[in-house]
Order: structure tokens, then sequence, then C-alpha cells
């Protein structure tokens, strides 16, 4: 396969990342839209150019009606389950939007139909191709600052002023708050970086009056003892994301895109990054091509979609 078609599930906000990586593309067409706002899928459409592309309010028609290799979902959350349900049934690689589904059993079930259809699943965590938290990762791993001891990772951000009257502050649509939103990259951070299996998580959360949760505190214990703490705060002045990884003989310090590696008594030391060689959309297509392995498979995604479920069933949270 040279020439890959694309259909896009939703063509409003982060669309517009996934048009822009794909059109960088040879050898891949955006063919196809689907959503039920007109306006999105034209905004979509003048943006890239795809004016001969097909549209469609519903996107069982688009899969009805056109000849397509895969599907970028783009949707509200709890309908990423039905549509790339369909999708793989339709004989389509699917790539999917954060989080992968808003339960487990559904993860689940797109795992097993991937694998009976033969398809490429992958699940957008662009945080994988971002060479800072490749550098942790690969920094942990090589033990760099030793055995893991603790790691507290928060993010801070005006997201229930951004999302009031949205979907996202739906609860029939989104799934959850904060932590089943934006909290989902933190999750996937703390999984993917350590390695870690959590054996106890326990959480608090704040709804401010809203009908989803804004506010959350977890606390995990990870095999080996590693304790960690996960601070989201939805009702924030703006973005603040930190991350601190400590071991037996030093910490990685990551502060908004900055990283610090620390040891007692050394001068702290800036870490040369790895080059970014990838990113959610290429390495999917790759992945289809044969040219690599799926980078953020669904068998990861169903991990942060556990501990997402963990953390909101210990607080008594009940997901739509």
């Amino acid at each position: 396969m040279t020439n890959i078609r694309v259909g896009m599930i939703g063509t409003g906000g982060i669309a517009h990342w996934h048009g822009r990586q794909l059109s960088e593309l040879e050898g891949v067409a955006i063919t196809a839209l689907a959503d039920p706002s007109p306006d999105n899928r034209t905004k979509f459409i003048e943006a890239f150019g795809l004016q001969g592309a097909s549209t469609f309010a519903d996107y069982r028609e688009m899969l009805e009606q056109t000849e397509l290799d895969a599907v970028v979902l783009c949707s509200p959350h709890t309908l990423h389950y039905e549509q790339a349900a369909s999708a793989l049934r339709s004989g389509l690689h699917v790539l999917i939007e954060k989080p992968m589904t808003c339960s487990s059993a559904e993860a689940e079930s797109l795992i097993e139909l991937a694998r009976q259809a033969g398809k490429v699943m992958q699940v957008s965590y662009q945080r994988h191709f971002q060479p800072e938290f490749v550098y942790i990762r690969d920094a942990i791993r090589n033990g760099d600052i030793g055995p893991l001891t603790s790691v507290t990772a928060s993010l801070y951000q005006n997201w229930r002023q951004l999302t009031e009257g949205t979907w996202r502050a739906n609860p029939a649509l989104s799934g959850g708050g904060f932590m089943m939103d934006s909290g989902s990259h933190i999750i996937d951070v703390l999984l993917w970086t350590t390695g870690l299996r959590p054996l106890e998580i326990s959480t608090r959360l704040s709804r401010h009056g809203t009908a989803v949760e804004i506010d959350s505190y977890t606390t995990v214990l990870f095999e080996g003892n590693v304790q960690a703490g996960l601070n989201l705060v939805g009702w924030a002045p703006c973005w603040n994301e930190t991350y601190v990884f400590c071991g037996e003989n030093g910490g990685i310090f990551y502060d908004n895109g900055k990283i610090t590696l620390r040891r007692l008594g050394e001068d702290p030391i800036t870490p040369l990054l790895p080059p970014r060689i990838t990113n959610q959309d290429k390495s999917f297509i790759d992945a289809i091509l044969g040219r690599s392995e799926v980078q953020v498979s669904g068998e990861f995604a169903l991990q942060v979609v556990r501990f997402t479920e963990r953390a909101y069933a210990s607080a008594g949270y009940v997901v739509l």
C-alpha cells in the first residue's frame, strides 16, 4: 500500500493537529470527513485545502459510502468505543485520540476487535514522541538516577473556564472531568516513563459545582515500593506541568519543558535530549505500512484506562 486514504471522525479542535501532521506525509490523503457540525467541517476543509473530500454529518455514512484505509478519531470520549469498533469491523486501521475509551471493558473489546481484524490500532498520546519524555523514560531505564523511589506529577490548567458549556463538561459525552481529559496525558507519562505497575490507588476530588470532577489528588503505590503523587487541578489561571522522578542516586526535574538532572552535592545538569523522529500520525502510518511497530498500543492505553477507572472508583465517582 503506497497511498493511504484517511477519514476523519470529528474535525474540531485537536483534529487540526492531526490534519497538519497527516498533510506533511507523502502517500497519505484525507479523503473523507465526518462531523455533525457543518461549521467544523468547513473550517477543516479550508484549513487543509480539502475541497475534494467527501463530507458527512454521520460517521456511519462515511464508513458505508467511501473507500478508506484508515480513520482518525477526534470525537467526544464516550463515542470512541462505538466509532472505533465500527471502523475496525469495516476493515480499517484506527488512530484514537485519548482517552482510548471510558471503561476497561470497552478498551479490552477494541483490542480483541483489532486483533481479529488484523488492523493497526494506535492511541494518540503525543508525549511518547516528545524528546523530553523520551529522555526521561530512557534515563530511568538506563539507571541514570538509580532505582526509582518516588514520583510526583502535577498539571494545572484553566480547564473549568475553557470547557464551560462544551461537551467536555457534559459527562454523557466526556465520561469524566479533568482527569479523563487533560489528566489522561499525565497518567500516561507516569505509567510509560516508569514502566511500573500501580498496586494501590487512592483519589480525592472536587467538582466545584459542575457535573464533572475538576480537581483531584491521587496517591499511588507502585510495585517496588515506589510512592507517587498525582495532582490534577482544572481550576487554575494557566497551564503548568511539572514532574519529579527521584531515585537512589539522583533526580530528574521537569518544569514546563525544561529538564534538569540533579545528583547529591553536584552541579545541576541540563541533559542533551534525543531528536524528535516521529509523531502520532507518522508513526501510525508507518505501522500500517509495516515500517515500524505500533508506538502506543491498545494494550498500553488500556493501562491508562484502568488507572483512571480505579482512581474514580476509589473516590466513589461514577463514570457515565
